[in-house]
């Protein structure tokens, strides 16, 4: 098929051995390339019931049709495993210029199987061949040393996935790092999965093979409207570009949706302390973005002698206000820590914010893990790393640290995945979100909090609960297919949906439209379910903490909201043509090709 090399690379690292697989059109067709592809190919090689740690657990990167293209924002690439840390499939996406460099290698998809018996990585070398190598001298190394070791062996212009120490000592929290700190496969622990397998990274040299085009002309005419488009857009032209995604601390703090205290408050007057104009006034040295992206949203900032990426809004409202830390070097070398170990800031700062409720309450008694000590958290993030004294409990995540000490409604996670940084009494769609996703609690999955919030690409009021779990619906199956195309969501915001039928259809020849984008991306979707369905997930997880559905917000302008999840969540399983127990029916089955998996 145009747009792609029809083409996956095998690695089956337990005997050594790479090959290469012809994917049918029929199979991109279906299911495209990136999330979707990477869900399929998934399902289809990982044995019933896998332990996620386990050498047969399979690890997928892949890229879709879009990547590499002149399209914006068409870096960027997914990654699909078994998550160690919530036990669900696993889906992640990642920027930057890796897929675009994997994809001119001839590949669409790279397969991971087994495990090595000593630390090593994988060179991807579409010209000269791929090999695997040693890596015994590069184990111990952070993410950024491992980049610069790996640069030196492989040549100044590759790039790479990897992980940091936190990955080696399989810590559920842990990321799979992008060209060193830079960017990450953060939540759901895709880091561990790579330490099980001793592969510490997978380096991409450039290559020549670029995919064909079907309509080139055509595809150069819908990009120049686009990018026209993403710089008259306000949130695309001005806010991301000038403040980042740190933008929203301010946003979503005057909202009262601002995680504070383990999400014990919903605003907070000192939060402008690490908000996007503080970063901006204080620790900016430049942006930056990735492949193809107008935007330019990333932040290279500098605090105290250390310089690097960020923070992001998740970042700075998960390891400050969430903290109840208000002080911008303090959040910031935090992030840069847990980049250089390699582990997804989101969940660390949940985990950390569970153990300090913990404390609070006088479970643990443990200093360092008071809401405010802004001094012990760099200590704590490293003993969270290399799983030392109380860091052995926090690496395992909010949910186990929160059950081990028999008050499980500390824990602000769903499925076993740390809550983002949206409060959801302030939004019941975005709410209805977290419960539903097949990762667990994820913001990116269906994100209606950015028309419930900012109004992209329209606005709804965000308490109601009218007519959510339609539009849920419909955002969870754009989201699939974006990450399947693959490309940003920030873009989309200003593009809109059919955009994107325009550029699958210029890119392939097929006569992709908005109808059957969607299509698809509930064939993803509902594959996904299925496959946590036979993991053993009931509709009972498709729920939120106690503390959204019962204890409702005393201060800021969220006050006295709760979730009602019982009433959505009917009316999102109706809609799907699911059962109660949140099994589709046999009609829905066969509309969109499927069938129950097999154990099921």
């Amino acid at each position: 098929m145009k747009g792609m090399h029809n083409k996956v690379l095998t690695v089956q690292l337990s005997s050594s051995q790479i090959s290469e697989e012809k994917i049918d059109d029929a199979v991109i067709t279906r299911f495209l390339g990136g999330r979707g592809l990477g869900v399929k190919l998934f399902i289809d090689h990982v044995p019933l019931h896998v332990t996620a740690l386990a050498p047969e657990n399979v690890l997928v990167y892949a890229t879709g049709p879009l990547t590499a293209t002149t399209v914006p924002t068409s870096g960027r690439s997914s990654l699909v495993t078994k998550s160690p840390l919530t036990h669900t499939i696993l889906y992640s996406n990642t920027g930057g210029y890796v897929g675009s460099t994997f994809k001119t290698n001839g590949y669409d998809a790279l397969l991971i199987q087994g495990a090595l018996e000593d630390p090593g990585y994988v060179v991807i070398d579409g010209n000269d061949g791929s090999t695997l190598k040693a890596a015994r001298e590069l184990w111990g190394l952070n993410t950024r040393e491992t980049m610069q070791e790996l640069k030196k062996r492989e040549g100044e212009n590759i790039h790479a996935l990897l992980i940091g120490q936190a990955g080696e000592h399989q810590v559920l929290l842990s990321s799979i790092m992008n060209d060193g700190d830079r960017r990450a496969f953060g939540r759901g622990g895709p880091g561990a999965v790579m330490g099980s397998k001793n592969l510490k990274a997978i380096v991409f040299k450039p290559g020549n093979h670029r995919a064909a085009i079907a309509d080139r002309q055509r595809l150069q005419t819908y990009v120049k409207s686009a990018v026209d488009k993403i710089n008259m857009t306000p949130i695309t032209q001005v806010s991301l570009p000038k403040f980042g995604t740190s933008a929203l601390i301010n946003i979503i703090n005057e909202l009262g949706m601002l995680p504070n205290k383990n999400f014990q408050e919903g605003f907070s007057e000192h939060a402008e302390a690490v908000s996007g104009e503080a970063i901006r006034e204080k620790i900016f040295r430049k942006k930056e973005g990735c492949y193809g992206c107008p935007i330019q949203c990333g932040r290279l900032t500098k605090a105290g002698n250390m310089e690097g990426k960020g923070p992001e809004y998740e970042t700075a409202a998960m390891l400050g206000p969430n903290l109840g830390v208000y002080d911008l070097q303090t959040v910031t070398h935090a992030n840069y820590l847990c980049n250089l170990y390699g582990l997804d800031t989101i969940s660390t700062g949940g985990t950390l914010a569970c153990a300090m409720e913990l404390q609070q309450k006088g479970v643990l008694n443990i200093d360092e893990l008071t809401f405010g000590n802004r001094n012990a958290l760099p200590s704590l993030i490293k003993k969270i790393a290399f799983k030392e004294g109380i860091g052995k409990d926090l690496a395992q995540g909010s949910k186990r640290l929160a059950e081990r000490y028999d008050h499980p409604e500390t824990a602000m996670e769903v499925k076993g995945l740390e809550v983002p940084a949206y409060d959801p009494r302030g939004a019941k769609g975005h709410a209805l979100g977290y419960a539903t996703s097949n990762r667990g609690a994820c913001h990116l999955t269906g994100y209606l909090v950015a028309m419930e919030v900012f109004a992209a690409p329209k606005k709804i009021p965000r308490h109601t609960t009218m007519g959510k779990a339609d539009l849920l619906i419909l955002k969870q199956h754009q989201s699939a297919v974006e990450d399947s195309l693959v490309v940003c969501k920030f873009a989309s915001w200003a593009l809109g949906f059919d955009f994107y039928a325009r550029f699958a259809k210029a890119v392939t020849g097929v006569d992709f439209n908005v109808s059957t984008l969607m299509e698809i991306g509930e064939r993803i979707y509902t594959l996904e379910h299925l496959f946590n369905l036979r993991e053993g997930f009931t509709a009972a997880e498709d729920t939120l903490p106690s503390r959204f559905l019962e204890e409702p917000l005393t201060d800021g302008p969220a006050t006295n909201t709760e979730v009602p999840l019982r009433q959505m969540l009917n009316e999102y399983y109706a809609a799907r043509k699911w059962s109660a127990e949140g099994m589709p029916t046999q009609e829905k089955l066969s509309e969109l090709g499927l069938s129950k998996l097999e154990g099921m």
